[in-house]
């Protein structure tokens, strides 16, 4: 039964797959643009936005604690980006705490301490499980198992939340957001064009995570070109 569900999903990615690289560009433009106008439309509270996507990320690393705390291996994962991740929040954190003091204060909190748990577990309790030499893999084929995906995916959802949150907010203020630059608001620009660049790189893996997901497999499968 669940084959047959899928079955026009498999078919439309079979689709999908045979196209063109200007046809693939050409759908995927249209995808993102149909999920901010669709966003725009039902959300009216743009601050929702970067709370969905908080708690995305939160919600990424519960699935990373469940699988330390259960599978007693950190394999899979890496040291370097969960490093570079609370380096990142903690920073967030700091300027949340001056400037707001909110849900978004909370959210980063608890984010920063799970982050903090998780480097913990790889750095000492499960240190035997981590291989160095493989925490940046060069290689042409990459296959992540189901929880580190589940986690890599959610952070892919959580970018582009918060990506549409600035998006959305430069097309409302007809692109007074990118004019502040003039004013010292240096920092608005830079923060879109990180935002979007994060999304674009965990755009690829999204889609084979879906595509991995549709198919039965338990495990992602990554084609890198050489």
């Amino acid at each position: 039964m669940g084959r047959k569900r899928n079955a026009p999903l498999n078919k439309l990615f079979v689709w999908v797959r045979r196209q063109s690289t200007k046809v693939k560009t050409f759908l995927a433009v249209a995808v993102v643009l149909f999920a901010l106008v669709a966003l725009k439309l039902l959300i009216h509270d743009h601050n929702h936005f970067f709370v969905a996507s908080e708690a995305t990320h939160f919600a990424g690393i519960l699935v990373l604690i469940y699988k330390l705390t259960t599978q007693k291996t950190c394999s899979g994962l890496s040291l370097k980006t969960q490093e570079l991740t609370a380096i990142f929040v903690g920073a967030r954190l700091c300027c949340s705490l001056f400037m707001e003091g909110d849900i978004h204060t909370f959210l980063d909190f608890v984010t920063l301490v799970s982050t903090l748990w998780v480097i913990y577990m790889i750095r000492f309790k499960l240190k035997s499980t981590y291989i160095v030499e493989l925490d940046n893999m060069p290689i042409y084929y990459v296959m992540v198992e189901p929880f580190t995906a589940n986690y890599v995916f959610a952070l892919g959802v959580a970018r582009f939340l918060g990506c549409a949150h600035w998006i959305i907010n430069v097309y409302d203020s007809a692109g007074e957001y990118l004019f502040l630059v003039g004013a010292g608001y240096i920092w608005l620009p830079m923060v879109l064009l990180a935002e979007i660049v994060q999304t674009f790189i965990l755009a690829d893996f999204c889609y084979y995570y879906i595509k991995s997901v549709m198919n039965g497999q338990l495990h992602v499968q990554l084609p890198l070109p050489v």
